[in-house]
């Protein structure tokens, strides 16, 4: 299995040179050997591993006025150094109707502005739908287009970085919202799903909320992390499980929010393709199906923190 891993300080910026000494490896707590390593740095990465990104406007799930200034963001990121982008950018146009791409990915920022103009009128604003029925109608419309998007750039060689501009869709997590056991089941297996589709694809994602400071210190900013801790078996999910907030976070992207420069939000989830580290261990086995392995990368030097893919969903050994 591939590990994609970002060090940080304590600013949160990139750290580079480390070597592989400097990492231990957990599975479920149990240390790992590190099969491979490799540091990628100033974004050489070798030709097979090349990092592209993906900019997701969504605009189902905020009003229209917060998505003309995302837009007007995305923009101003793309027009950055005079166009010249640090790496391979597409655009995902996210509308009622499903998920619609810019074409192939282009370091060409004043291109793919010109897509991006021409795609104002083939946006579709999202409906007003209320209540728990509406959101649940927007919560199954954003997992569909967030499956087509993992399914589009799943063939695709490399990593990707798919950063999604939207404040989420609704949690729907409450007392008074109870999965019954089936419904549970099913949603455990679109979590197992979403986490090895995620993984398989070489997809890190990342949320930027453009709600901005509207929505600072509201409960949808931080209500997620109590779901981002991997789900064991069914009873532990409920449709907060498949919230964008939390498939970012167990993917080892990052969630962003109360925060007006979403150009610059945009540009530093791009520097993750600048300073990383890739490595490869043997996986284990379940001992039954669908079984999760807790992942942690410790670092052996004061300060710092690695950021990866929280975990896995292991099966059992194929017998022979």
């Amino acid at each position: 299995m591939t590990l994609n891993v970002v060090v940080a300080d304590k600013s949160g910026k990139p750290v580079p040179g480390l070597q592989q000494g400097d990492f231990t490896l957990l599975d479920n707590k149990q240390p790992q050997k590190i099969v491979s390593f490799q540091a990628v740095q100033g974004g050489t990465a070798p030709a097979d591993q090349l990092v592209e990104a993906v900019v997701a406007i969504d605009q189902v799930n905020a009003p229209f006025s917060q998505m003309s200034f995302a837009r007007e963001q995305v923009e101003k990121f793309l027009r950055m150094n005079g166009g010249a982008l640090p790496l391979p950018v597409s655009i995902a146009y996210f509308s009622d109707s499903g998920i619609t791409m810019s074409g192939a990915p282009s370091r060409d920022g004043n291109a793919l502005i010109a897509n991006l103009e021409q795609n104002k009128l083939g946006l579709r604003a999202s409906r007003a739908s209320q209540g728990f029925y509406g959101g649940l109608e927007r919560q199954n419309t954003s997992i569909k287009a967030l499956a087509q998007l993992v399914e589009t750039e799943s063939p695709r060689p490399g990593r990707k970085l798919v950063i999604w501009i939207s404040p989420g869709w609704p949690l729907l997590t409450g007392p008074n919202v109870d999965l019954n056991g089936k419904r549970q089941q099913d949603a455990f297996n679109s979590v197992v799903a979403f986490s090895d589709d995620l993984r398989i694809a070489d997809i890190t994602l990342y949320q930027i909320d453009p709600l901005g400071m509207a929505d600072a210190g509201a409960s949808s900013t931080y209500f997620y992390k109590d779901w981002v801790k991997g789900a064991k078996s069914f009873k532990q999910v409920q449709l907060a499980s498949m919230s964008l907030q939390v498939f970012a976070m167990q993917s080892g992207g990052r969630v962003f929010s109360s925060n007006n420069d979403l150009a610059n939000t945009i540009v530093t989830c791009v520097a993750d393709a600048n300073d990383y580290y890739v490595l490869t261990f043997d996986s284990l086995p379940g001992d039954g199906p669908n079984e999760y392995h807790a992942l942690e990368i410790k670092i052996d030097k004061p300060g710092l923190t690695a950021r990866t893919r929280s975990g896995y969903y292991a099966q059992p050994k194929a017998a022979h």
